[in-house]
C-alpha cells in the first residue's frame, strides 16, 4: 500500500473548509440526526505502540474530507498529548462527544511498555487509575487528570472507552481488569482479565466499579455501538487460539438491548480472520466502530497487534454480524488502538490550522 502525501491538496481542503465554517467557535449543539448531515470528516486518535519513546501518547489524524479511509497524521505524525502523570504512557486512547454536542472527553490507559517490556508487572502490579482529558474545541484541552476507577483487588485497568445511556443519563465507562482474591493482596495468584464497568456524569466522579462481562475466560478491548435500538458489543477474545477456542485472540461481536444486560446475544466471533477465498488477520484486538457520514455504511477497523495494526473492515448492516475487509486504504503509519469520531466542518478546519494535515506538509 503506497501512502503518498498530497499535503498541497490537504492544505487546500483545509483552507476551504475554514472558509466555510467561518472559525466562529465551537458549533452549536444540535441533535444526533442533524449533527450528521453536518459532520465534514472523521479524527482518529491512537497510539503507536512500545516500540518507540513517543509511541506510547496521543496521536491524531485526519481524514481526507469524508472519506473514512483515506487518512493524513497531524503535527508531523508526532504526539499531541503526552503523559506527565502515573507511569507517563498512554495507550488505547478513547474520545467520545458529550450528548449536548459541545464537549469531548479523551480518556487513555495510563501504561508505559517501552523501557521495560515489562507486561506481568503491568497485568499483577499496573496503573488502577484512566487518564483523562476534555476539550471544547479539539484542539485546547485541560489539564490531564488520572482518576482511580478500579477496586484494590485489580492488576490492571486497560482501555476504558464510554457510551452515553440516555435511559440512565449517565456515561457507562468500561475497561479490563484482571481481578485478585482479595487475600492475596500482591497479586501472585492466577486470575483473568475480565470487563468492568462504572457510571460518571463528569469523568471525575465515577460509581463504585462492577463486572460487566466474564465470559469464564480472559477478555479485554471492548467497544459499543448503538443500531436501530440494538446494542452491539466488540470484544477480543484474549484466550490463545487452538483447537478447543480457534477463536483466541480474535474480535467477538454481541448485542443486547441494555447497555448494562448481564446477558448479551452472540452474533459473530473470529471478526477479521478470513477464509481460503477471503483475506484477513492473523490476529486482532482494538476494534473501534464507527458509521460513514455520508452513506448506510459502518467501519470496524481491527488492530493486527504484531502485523500491519488497524486494518478496515466495513458492512452496511451492522446487525448481521458480517463485516468485508476494505479493498483499499491509506491509514496513517503504525496506527494502534485507538478511536474514530465524526466531525463537522469547524472542528475540522480548527483541527487543519492549529496541527497542519501531514508530515511535511
Amino acid at each position: 500500500m503506497v501512502r503518498t502525501r498530497p499535503g498541497a491538496v490537504f492544505a487546500a481542503l483545509a483552507t476551504l473548509l475554514v472558509s466555510l465554517a467561518g472559525l466562529g467557535g465551537p458549533a452549536r449543539a444540535a441533535g444526533p440526526a442533524e449533527r450528521q448531515q453536518e459532520y465534514a470528516g472523521y479524527l482518529f486518535a491512537y497510539f503507536t505502540g512500545e516500540d518507540t519513546a513517543d509511541g506510547e501518547q496521543v496521536h491524531l489524524a485526519l481524514s481526507e474530507g469524508n472519506d473514512p479511509l483515506r487518512w493524513r497524521e497531524v503535527n508531523g505524525g508526532a504526539p499531541v498529548l503526552t503523559s506527565t502523570l502515573g507511569e507517563r504512557g498512554v495507550r488505547d486512547p478513547f474520545l467520545i462527544r458529550s450528548p449536548e454536542g459541545d464537549r469531548f472527553y479523551l480518556l487513555a490507559t495510563d501504561l508505559r511498555i517501552h523501557g521495560n517490556g515489562d507486561w506481568d508487572r503491568a497485568v499483577r502490579h499496573g496503573s488502577r487509575s484512566i487518564m483523562v482529558w476534555e476539550s471544547t474545541d479539539l484542539v485546547n484541552w485541560s489539564e490531564q487528570r488520572s482518576v482511580e476507577v478500579s477496586p484494590p483487588t485489580a492488576g490492571n485497568t486497560w482501555a476504558p472507552e464510554a457510551y452515553w445511556d440516555a435511559s440512565r443519563g449517565v456515561f457507562v465507562v468500561f475497561w479490563a481488569s484482571a481481578l485478585y482474591a482479595e487475600d492475596d493482596p500482591d497479586h501472585t495468584g492466577d486470575s483473568h482479565q475480565r470487563m468492568l464497568y462504572a457510571t460518571t456524569e463528569d469523568f471525575r466522579t465515577f460509581s463504585e466499579p462492577a463486572v460487566w462481562h466474564d465470559p469464564g475466560h480472559a477478555v479485554i478491548d471492548s467497544t459499543v455501538i448503538e443500531h436501530e435500538g440494538v446494542y452491539h458489543r466488540f470484544t477480543k477474545d484474549e484466550r490463545s487460539a487452538s483447537p478447543d477456542h480457534p477463536c483466541g485472540k480474535f474480535v467477538t461481536q454481541e448485542r443486547a438491548t441494555d447497555l448494562l444486560d448481564p446477558a448479551w446475544e452472540l452474533v459473530a466471533d473470529c471478526l477479521g480472520r478470513g477464509t481460503e477465498a477471503e483475506p484477513g488477520l492473523e490476529r486482532g484486538e482494538g476494534p473501534t466502530v464507527f458509521r460513514s457520514n455520508t452513506e448506510e455504511r459502518w467501519y470496524l477497523f481491527i488492530d493486527e497487534f504484531g502485523g500491519r495494526g488497524y486494518v478496515p473492515f466495513e458492512t452496511t448492516d451492522p446487525a448481521s454480524g458480517e463485516w468485508t475487509m476494505s479493498p483499499a486504504y491509506d491509514l496513517p503509519a503504525s496506527p494502534r488502538h485507538g478511536t474514530v469520531v465524526p466531525v463537522t466542518e469547524a472542528e475540522y478546519a480548527r483541527l487543519a490550522e492549529r496541527w497542519g494535515g501531514a508530515a511535511g506538509a
